[in-house]
C-alpha cells in the first residue's frame, strides 16, 4: 500500500507580525500610519502547541551543540587530570 501524502496548509501572507515600515528601506512609507492597532491572533489549543514544537524543534540542534562542547571539555579534563 502506497502512503497518502498530507496537504501542506496554504501560508498566511496577510498577517503582519512586526511592522516593517522602517525608514531606510526601499518600501518605506511615510504615509502609512503607524499607530494602527492589529487584533491579536487567536489560536486554537492544537496550533500553540505546534507553535512551540516548532519552536523546540529549531532550537534543538544548538542545544545538542552546548551540550556536545561540555561533555567534549569534561572528557578531556577528566583525560588530562588523570
Amino acid at each position: 500500500m502506497a502512503k497518502q501524502k498530507k496537504e501542506k496548509p496554504e501560508l498566511d501572507m496577510e498577517t503582519t507580525v512586526a511592522d516593517m515600515n522602517v525608514e531606510g528601506f526601499s518600501w518605506y512609507d511615510p504615509k502609512k500610519k503607524n499607530g494602527q492597532k492589529q487584533e491579536p491572533v487567536q489560536l486554537t489549543k492544537k496550533e500553540y502547541r505546534a507553535l512551540i514544537r516548532g519552536a523546540y524543534r529549531a532550537m534543538l540542534p544548538i542545544i545538542g551543540c552546548i551540550i556536545a562542547g561540555a561533555l567534549i571539555v569534561v572528557l578531556l579534563a577528566y583525560i588530562w587530570l588523570q
